[in-house]
């Protein structure tokens, strides 16, 4: 007879050996930390955990090793130092992870290792948000949902990245309803002077408002780009004009950036 979990995952079920018994990563990884605004407070909202090499290396050379033998330990990985790296520097706000949908079998069993991580560190869950990486292309939207839907039950906040971008579109949004939006940095560049833009964000805006969703706007760069989206209501952004991502450390947000 197979050995019950609290959660009801079967000990033996192939999610719950490699959060046993999965090989350590065979490669070194650190992260970067951008802080996530809110340009009506003039305060930090959040910050992205954005993966690195050991030594400041690029997030594409990590992620360029990633690969079906190594994902789901990865992924495990990720979410661990992430966790203890915003610990470690007392990052304010909440903590955004991006994690790979495809490396999760079961929800429930592929969290522990993140629930034991938030207990060790001292991170409260209820400050941490999960969004789907842009990395890699979700094979099974439902399973997608149902990951969601169970990170949502245990009291995480979830996201949608690059809302506007490949998967992460009107059909996901109807499935399933995220804490938070983050609307894809090709909508947002130089949507000050561009009306098709402008007209599509409007409209995000509205569904989100319809749905009780947050918005946050990724690669603000320029003062013109968060002084229109502000104008429209969106206060959360993120991007180069507030801040690049800064190595193992808290981003610093200049007064003058808000505006």
């Amino acid at each position: 007879m197979q050995a019950e979990t609290a959660s009801g995952i079967s000990s033996s079920s192939p999610g719950c050996k490699r959060c046993k018994d999965g090989p350590t990563l065979e490669f070194d990884i650190a992260f970067a930390f951008q802080p996530i605004v809110d340009v009506h407070s003039r305060s930090v909202y959040a910050h992205e955990a954005l993966v690195r090499g050991p030594n400041d290396e690029s997030a594409y050379s990590v992620l360029s090793r990633v690969n079906e033998a190594n994902r789901y330990t990865f992924d495990q990985t990720c979410r661990v130092e992430a966790i203890r790296g915003a610990a470690l520097l007392n990052l304010p706000g909440f903590l955004s992870i991006n994690f790979l949908p495809n490396a999760v079998y079961e929800p429930a069993a592929c969290i522990r290792r993140t629930l034991e991580a938030a207990t060790e560190y001292g991170f409260p869950i209820e400050r941490i948000i999960f969004e789907v990486t842009e990395s890699e292309q979700v094979i099974d939207r439902q399973h997608l949902v149902n990951i969601f839907k169970a990170y949502r039950r245990f009291g995480f906040r979830t996201a949608i990245d690059d809302f506007g971008a490949g998967y992460a579109g009107l059909n996901l949004l109807a499935e399933y309803q995220p804490d938070i939006v983050k609307i894809d940095m090709d909508l947002v560049r130089g949507i000050d002077t561009h009306p098709a833009k402008q007209a599509i964000v409007q409209g995000i805006i509205a569904i989100c408002a319809a749905l009780k969703i947050s918005i946050v706007a990724e690669g603000v760069e320029t003062a013109a780009e968060r002084d229109y989206l502000r104008g429209v209501g969106i206060t959360l952004m993120q991007g180069y004009l507030f801040s690049r991502p800064a190595f193992r450390a808290s981003g610093n947000v200049p007064q003058s950036a808000y505006g």
